[in-house]
């Protein structure tokens, strides 16, 4: 995939690029598979704000998506298109089935209309397929991975994103997320063999704020150029700093470094912790 620029008649332009959406082969969803949804904007039931700078987002349907894929044990489906999904950074491919059912599913790269897939609990290693964890070769590419038996495809979802399988000793297998962390996973759960598609997705400049309220994104402003009615950090003359040992959040807990994990029951999984960013 390459990225599309623009000719900087505008400042907004200057700085934009957009995808350029060549791997792409249809452009109207199938119908059988949307879904409505309703916005929200950062609201809970009471029509209280619980999340902040959220509102505005362009209407779109759902993709139905199969990220579990197990109904279809054993049945080969076909690749018909590539498609674009507006609730997700990578792209979706629709699937033809023997059976004349159709399906979304994660696109992987590399794959094109007429691409053979199929999930089974062991099969050939191919893109695109779904097999055990248990049955994948150690040291291979994988995505949409399962964490409990039968639930579905939960991590390593997002564009360009893959994990790799490290080791299958013992009762589980263990695998290396992107994030650097590797984990225990049960050799019974199911994983996609290769890597998401759109790995440029993260290189994509937006360029103007305009094109970040269609994504549902409101403005954000500082705490410290607020009241100290509206913010802890707020209040003081000029440009001021905040005045607090710790930044705190607009309702006064703690921010920026908090720790904030508590299912520590499922430590036991955890073999090594997510790489951290090194400090200058």
């Amino acid at each position: 995939m390459a990225l599309k620029t623009y000719k900087p008649i505008t400042p907004g332009r200057r700085q934009m690029t957009v995808a350029s959406f060549a791997e792409l082969t249809k452009k109207k969803p199938e119908k059988a598979l949307l879904n409505k949804i309703k916005g929200k904007s950062g609201r809970n039931n009471t029509g209280k704000i619980t999340v902040r700078h959220r509102g505005g987002l362009q209407k779109r349907h759902y993709r139905a998506v199969d990220f579990k894929r197990t109904d279809k044990l054993g049945i080969e489906g076909t690749i018909k298109a590539i498609e674009y999904d507006p609730n997700r950074n990578a792209y979706i491919c629709l699937v033809n089935y023997a059976d004349g059912d159709k399906r979304y599913h994660l696109a992987p790269q590399h794959v094109s209309v007429g691409h053979k897939i199929v999930t089974k609990e062991k099969g050939k290693i191919k893109a695109g397929n779904r097999l055990m964890i248990k049955n994948i070769p150690v040291g291979l590419s994988i995505y949409n991975i399962e964490l409990a038996v039968g639930k579905g495809g939960q991590i390593v979802r997002t564009a360009g994103s893959s994990a790799k399988l490290v080791s299958l000793e013992g009762r589980h297998g263990q695998v290396q997320l992107p994030s650097g962390e590797v984990r225990y996973v049960n050799k019974s759960c199911y994983a996609t063999i290769g890597v998401v598609s759109n790995p440029e997705y993260s290189n994509i400049k937006i360029g103007k704020a305009g094109r970040k309220r269609k994504m549902g994104k409101r403005p954000q402003v500082r705490g410290k150029a607020m009241n100290p009615c509206d913010h802890p950090h707020g209040g003081g003359e000029g440009g001021c700093p905040i005045g607090l040992k710790n930044p705190k959040t607009p309702k006064g807990r703690p921010a920026l470094g908090l720790k904030t994990r508590k299912r520590k029951y499922t430590d036991k999984w955890i073999i090594k912790r997510r790489s951290k960013k090194k400090r200058r």
